[in-house]
């Protein structure tokens, strides 16, 4: 491996001249400049890393910080694979570290980064509270983006989506169609997604003076399996319902191939909806109904916070985004439908 003192041999200058060079910092002539490059390139150097950050207080790197218990699924896939996109279109490089299994942990995968100095900080919480994330955009200098949850204090420093209120579209269409006996499958009881969105299908069941039936709810662990559990749960309980909202699309490929099984027809019998829109949703059979959350705009948004901070920009009011229902053919009107009603 090269060293630094071969490449100011090979182009004919100090160990200091190439420092300078590629630290960016002290006058060279553009000449000497490119007699380092050439140097460098012909001795296949590479400059160290960490040095280099150290020298230059910038790494060109932005960490991301995601539990592990987050990686699977379409969600996710989408979200990291746009952030690496969009960084690499601004010359800069992801660097994804795991959050393991606590809040503890999930700090200390900040404060890896930090180490690292990574020139800005994106999380994607599931265990840290808010309060604590607030503590976090205090302590470091650094620019630091938090995803998926609503901040008090730092505002600004946050990018969420809806979800309480893309359940409440969800469960009203099934409302508006006719359904009254609608169930519910939750996510991970511990995942603040999974919260808002139990919450909004309450409160549209509320809105429309239905009542709130703790029987029709059951927890999933965002996996087709627990899906198809859920239903399992439901039909054994011997309870009525024309519809299900299941909190992501993968419980809700497993919620309608256990309807199947159990010779319910989707969507004659019971309508589904799901979350997150996966690519296969449309071509399910029968093509699922799906909420879709602006999860590219979300990751684009929050890098042009990071970038707009790290230029000394200003920070964007927008940190609110909201979803699309998308209705597919897993849905049809309910046994109280009315077209009448419905056009009024």
């Amino acid at each position: 491996m090269s060293t630094m003192q071969e490449v100011a041999s090979r182009a004919g200058v100090s160990k200091a001249t190439v420092s300078r060079v590629l630290s960016g910092k002290g006058y060279v002539s553009q000449e000497t400049k490119d007699q380092v490059f050439r140097a460098i390139e012909e001795t296949g150097y590479r400059p160290n890393l960490l040095a280099r950050n150290l020298a230059t207080s910038k790494s060109m790197c932005i960490g991301l910080v995601v539990t592990n218990t987050l990686y699977n699924g379409n969600y996710f896939s989408e979200l990291i694979s746009q952030a690496a996109k969009k960084l690499d279109a601004n010359g800069r490089q992801l660097i994804l570290v795991d959050g393991k299994n606590s809040a503890a942990e999930e700090q200390e995968a900040i404060e890896f980064l930090h180490d690292l100095r990574c020139d800005g900080i994106i999380i994607y919480p599931r265990f840290l509270s808010v309060d604590e994330m607030d503590l976090i955009i205090d302590k470091y200098k650094k620019p630091v983006m938090v995803v998926n949850r609503k901040l008090r204090k730092h505002q600004s420093h946050c990018i969420y989506c809806d979800h309480k209120g893309s359940s409440y579209q969800a469960t009203q269409a099934l409302i508006a169609r006719g359904h009254r006996d609608i169930a519910f499958i939750t996510g991970s009881m511990d995942s603040p997604t999974a919260i808002e969105r139990l919450s909004g299908y309450k409160d549209a069941l509320i809105a429309a003076g239905l009542p709130v039936r703790e029987s029709l709810i059951v927890q999933g662990k965002w996996s087709p399996a627990s899906g198809a559990a859920a239903v399992s749960a439901l039909l054994a309980a011997d309870h009525s319902f024309s519809a299900i909202v299941v909190s992501n699309d993968e419980m809700a490929i497993g919620a309608m191939k256990q309807l199947s099984d159990a010779g319910i027809k989707v969507p004659d019998a019971v309508s589904v909806i799901g979350f997150d829109n996966i690519p296969t949703a449309p071509f399910l059979i029968p093509a699922l109904s799906s909420v879709k959350d602006p999860v590219s705009d979300m990751v684009s948004e929050v890098i042009n916070q990071i970038i707009s901070m790290l230029d000394g920009g200003y920070l964007s009011e927008k940190n609110q985004f909201t979803s699309d229902l998308i209705l597919r053919d897993s849905v049809a009107d309910g046994p109280f439908y009315s077209p009448d009603k419905n056009r009024a």
